[in-house]
């Protein structure tokens, strides 16, 4: 088959697998067990948060026209009519010139709007010195500022991190509907791959690939499941893609995407779907393969470690997101180059950096040395427009 006939942008790239996305379906499970899981249905309070008007501070619940003028040499005198407990509604209702003493988080007696902090306050017997003005709302939460009861709490597609888990609990959802957890196979490809345990001989190298993409893709909310390594046999290869196929709902291979004859990753994707794209004006990563079987997404990564890491990046993390029902968050900063950076127009570049004191260093080197991984603290993209980046320019860092 012919390889490399047109290489298309990654916008293009990224559409593709967007559009091939397949949901992986969703379930319902305990709130207990959904920490990083993604939401497949809103989330709606079922009663106003909070249910009544709450202090935010230890003070007194007063009417906050009894406060207007109050000062250090002219204070506000109020009668003190009791102290509300927490957990307790009280039951009567705030008269003009009186306020009741209230803790933070307890209840308002009706007919209160403001509270005066105790550091602002003086006790002498039943009476209460207020020696600054409130204004009403000061110091409180009113009755469903927080969420109001039936409206969103928290809409489908986001991510439940500790902080959206404690909200969910307390709107007493014990149950959440998320997206089944996509199962990705990752499978490496090569007569020269050989286990990690193993100690290489002369022309072989250890299995990095399986377990670079595997954690990049368990990093991204879905399960990798390990198919080992293929020898360069086009019937070994289509037997195990189609175990992949059988058990997960996307397949990663590493190795077997250039144009040499023994590389059989596209022509057993072709054999069981469709090859969609066969090369990206990517550096590091033009050799990418992105494919359909039993209408599944195929991914064929670059052998090398380096490549494969720039073309999860780029290209899989969208095809992740876009089957979770997510978007790509990516954790950027700003930097100025300390070196020029050039680049082809016409392809986009990924250039590995490292950063020290708000300013990006290039690490160059060579897509098969896994050295830049560790040396680098992200990666600097170049547009496809852009002939590179000059010395002193500030750029955007794409943080690992």
């Amino acid at each position: 088959m012919s390889l490399f006939l047109e290489v298309v942008p990654v916008s293009e790239a990224v559409e593709t697998v967007r559009r091939i996305a397949p949901s992986p379906g969703c379930e319902e499970i305990p709130l207990e067990d959904a920490l990083y899981r993604v939401l497949a249905r809103d989330v709606l309070a079922d009663i106003d948060i909070p249910g009544f008007d709450r202090s935010t501070v230890d003070g007194y619940a007063v009417i906050a026209a009894d406060t207007t003028g109050a000062s250090e040499a002219i204070p506000a005198m109020l009668q003190c009519r009791g102290r509300v407990l927490m957990g307790k509604a009280n039951a009567d209702r705030i008269s003009p010139g009186t306020c009741w003493y209230v803790p933070t988080g307890g209840a308002l007696p009706e007919g209160a709007d403001a509270v005066v902090m105790i550091e602002h306050a003086e006790q002498i017997g039943d009476d209460i010195l207020v020696h600054r003005p409130v204004a009403p709302g000061e110091n409180v939460v009113l009755r469903g500022e927080d969420f109001e009861g039936g409206k969103t709490v928290l809409e489908r597609g986001r991510m439940l991190s500790p902080r959206e888990i404690g909200v969910v609990a307390a709107i007493g959802a014990d149950r959440v509907c998320v997206m089944k957890t996509p199962k990705v196979g990752i499978i490496s490809t090569g007569n020269e791959v050989v286990p990690i345990t193993s100690t290489p001989g002369p022309g072989e190298v250890r299995d990095a690939n399986s377990y670079l993409a595997g954690t990049f893709v368990a990093e991204r909310g879905c399960h990798p499941v390990y198919f080992g390594i293929v020898r360069d046999e086009r019937a070994a290869l289509r037997q195990v893609i189609s175990s992949a196929l059988d058990q997960c709902d996307v397949v990663l291979i590493s190795g077997g995407s250039s144009k040499d004859e023994r590389d059989n990753t596209a022509a057993v994707i072709e054999e069981l779907g469709e090859v969609l794209v066969h090369g990206i004006a990517l550096a590091p990563g033009k050799p990418t393969i992105i494919g359909t079987a039993r209408g599944k997404p195929v991914i064929g990564l670059p052998g090398h470690p380096a490549s494969a890491f720039v073309v999860l990046v780029a290209i899989v993390e969208h095809l992740l997101a876009a089957m979770l029902g997510v978007t790509v968050a990516r954790r950027t900063v700003r930097a100025r180059l300390t070196q020029n950076i050039p680049s082809t127009r016409g392809r986009e570049d990924y250039i590995r950096v490292s950063l020290r004191d708000g300013e990006a260093t290039p690490v160059f080197g060579k897509s098969g040395l896994l050295n830049t991984l560790v040396r680098s603290e992200g990666l600097v993209r170049i547009p496809a427009s852009s002939e590179g980046f000059e010395v002193g320019e500030e750029v955007e860092v794409i943080l690992w």
